[in-house]
């Protein structure tokens, strides 16, 4: 049987957080509530699940290249 609810984002693969529109890895899921990390390292933060969607192929990309601007100014 189809579904056309998409499936949530997998520990390990970037996700959107909708409620503050940021995009971060999927790091675990606690007391029900997903854990997320912004790509480029740092402080997790909380989100609920139904907030947490796939990120578009663009916010992706300018997610990855912003980390990668980053590393690049850092010599990384």
């Amino acid at each position: 049987m189809a579904s056309n609810q998409q499936t949530r984002p997998g520990i390990g693969e970037l996700a959107k957080d909708s409620a503050r529109d940021r995009i971060g890895v999927v790091m675990g899921e606690v007391g029900g509530r997903v854990q997320m990390r912004p790509i480029g390292g740092g402080t997790e933060w909380e989100a609920m699940p139904d907030n947490v969607v796939a990120p578009s192929p663009r916010e992706e990309l300018s997610a990855r290249l912003a980390i990668r601007n980053g590393n690049s100014r850092d010599g990384l």
